[in-house]
C-alpha cells in the first residue's frame, strides 16, 4: 500500500529558475506595494501555481521583523457587540495587509495568562477588547515596541492607549431622557463592577438623575451574564417599591431583563416599565425588542484602533493616545417618550433635546 511520500516543499528559488526571472522579482510579486512589472508578475504566478509554490508568511516574518499579525484578545463573546467588532476588524485589517488572531482572555481580570502565547506568534501589535493587561505586561509591551490598544475600555496608564465612546455622558443623556419622560423612580443593573465602561456608565447615570433632583437609585449587578441579569432583574421588578425605569449597563442584558419583565413577572413595556440599554446591536433593532439605547460608533472605533496601531507599527514608536468618540441616543419602544427632545436622523429617531 502507497503510504503517501510527502513533496518537498516548493522554494521561490525553484519558482524563479522555472520562471526565469531573478529570486527577488519572487519575493516582490508576493509583497504588496513592491515594484513590479505586470508581465514578470504574470510569469511568476504561473509558475507558482505549476510548481504549487505558496509563500511562507512565518519564514518572512523573520526577515522583515513584522508578521503583519495583529492579535485580537477578546473574553466576552455571548455579547452581540463583540463579534460585530471582530468582524469590522478583520475588514479594516485586512484592508491594511494584516491578518487577525483571535485568543480569549478573561472578563474578570487581566489577560496576562495568554501573553506567553501572544509572543510566540511575534505579533506586530496588539488589541484587547472586554480585558486588559496588568501594568506591568502593559509596559513590557511598550519597551518590546508592540502596541497595544484598549478597545471599549479605558486605563490611567500612560503605556497603553484606548479607545472608547463617551460612556460617562452617555449614562448622562440616558438619565436625562428617563426624567424628561415622566419618570420618578429608577434603577440601574450593572455590569464587571471593576470595568471602566460599566464605572463610567454608571456615574453618568447618577449624575444626571441627581441633577434633576433624584438621588434614590435602586442597583443590581448582572456582570454582563444574561443569567445574571435575568437574576438581577427579578430581584428588582420584585420589590414593593420597584422603579419605573431601568438603565442596563449594555442591551445584551436589557434583552434578558426585558424577557423576565414580560414573561415571568406579566408587566406591559414601556407602560408599566421602561428600559434602557447600550451599545445597539442587532437584537435592539429587532421589532420584538426594540430598545432605546445608546449607540456606539462602532466603524469608526475600529477606524480609530487600525489607525492608532498602523501608525505606532509604522514609526516604531509607543506614545499612548486616547480617543473617545461620540454615539447617540436612539429612540424605540422599550421606554416612555418624552413630549419633546426627539428628532428624526437618516431614518432613526434620536434624543437631542437641545437641536428639538
Amino acid at each position: 500500500m502507497d503510504s503517501g511520500v510527502k513533496k518537498p516543499g516548493v522554494t521561490s528559488s525553484r519558482v524563479a529558475e522555472h520562471a526565469g526571472v531573478s529570486q527577488s522579482a519572487v519575493s516582490r510579486t508576493f509583497t504588496p506595494g513592491a515594484s513590479i512589472s505586470p508581465k514578470t508578475r504574470q510569469k511568476v504566478l504561473a509558475s507558482a501555481k505549476e510548481l504549487g509554490y505558496r509563500p511562507n508568511a512565518i519564514a518572512r516574518s523573520l526577515i522583515t521583523s513584522r508578521s503583519r499579525i495583529i492579535a485580537v484578545v477578546m473574553a466576552y463573546l455571548e455579547n452581540l457587540f463583540y463579534p460585530d467588532v471582530l468582524e469590522e476588524l478583520g475588514r479594516a485589517l485586512a484592508a491594511e495587509n494584516y491578518h487577525l488572531l483571535l485568543f480569549t482572555g478573561f472578563m474578570d481580570r487581566d489577560s496576562d495568562p495568554v501573553f506567553d502565547q501572544l509572543m510566540q506568534y511575534r505579533v506586530d501589535g496588539i488589541i484587547l477588547a472586554s480585558t486588559s493587561l496588568s501594568s506591568e505586561l502593559s509596559e513590557e509591551c511598550a519597551a518590546a515596541g508592540i502596541p497595544v490598544v484598549l478597545f471599549n475600555r479605558t486605563t490611567e496608564r500612560d503605556a497603553v492607549s484606548s479607545v472608547t465612546t463617551r460612556n460617562r455622558e452617555g449614562g448622562k443623556r440616558i438619565a436625562d431622557f428617563l426624567v424628561a419622560g415622566g419618570h420618578t423612580s429608577f434603577g440601574y443593573i450593572a455590569g464587571l463592577e471593576n470595568s471602566s465602561t460599566n464605572r463610567d456608565r454608571y456615574e453618568g447615570y447618577v449624575e444626571g438623575l441627581a441633577a434633576n433632583g433624584y438621588t434614590n437609585l435602586v442597583v443590581e449587578t448582572g456582570n454582563y451574564s444574561r443569567k445574571e441579569a435575568e437574576a438581577a432583574a427579578r430581584v428588582m421588578l420584585s420589590r414593593p417599591d420597584r422603579p419605573e425605569a431601568i438603565f442596563v449597563a449594555n442591551d445584551h442584558m436589557a434583552v434578558a431583563v426585558m424577557d423576565v419583565a414580560r414573561y415571568e413577572l406579566g408587566l406591559n413595556i414601556p407602560e408599566e416599565l421602561s428600559i434602557v440599554g447600550f451599545d445597539d446591536v442587532g437584537p435592539a433593532r429587532w421589532t420584538s425588542y426594540g430598545i432605546t439605547t445608546m449607540s456606539q460608533p462602532l466603524k469608526r472605533m475600529v477606524e480609530s484602533t487600525v489607525d492608532i496601531l498602523m501608525d505606532q507599527i509604522a514609526s516604531g514608536e509607543i506614545e499612548a493616545e486616547h480617543r473617545i468618540l461620540s454615539g447617540e441616543l436612539i429612540v424605540r419602544t422599550s421606554a416612555r417618550l418624552p413630549q419633546s427632545g426627539i428628532v428624526e436622523r437618516d431614518g432613526q429617531r434620536i434624543y437631542r433635546p437641545r437641536e428639538a
